[in-house]
């Protein structure tokens, strides 16, 4: 696996660009800075050095400061997910 691209970055200094998110159980994006939830619910996703976690109860207008490759269709119930770089 590549080394994440944030890895050694300031984590104070803001988003360059954003995408938006299609979840998918067989996709893969390139390691994010952060996601934005959009709407209520939980995301499943895949963190930058290999591990699966679903976060539960997201409310919407949450920015998760995580760096994430997949964002699972399956267990992702929030909508309207933005990728932050």
């Amino acid at each position: 696996m590549a080394t994440p691209s944030y890895r050694t970055a300031d984590a104070t200094v803001s988003a360059y660009d954003a995408a938006s998110v299609t979840p998918a159980d067989d996709g893969a994006l390139r390691p994010t800075r952060a996601l934005y939830i959009g709407g209520a619910g939980n995301a499943k996703v895949d963190m930058a050095l290999g591990n699966t976690v679903t976060f539960t109860g997201l409310q919407a207008g949450t920015v998760l400061p995580i760096q994430v490759t997949r964002v699972y269709s399956t267990d992702t119930t929030a909508t309207n997910i933005l990728a932050l770089y």
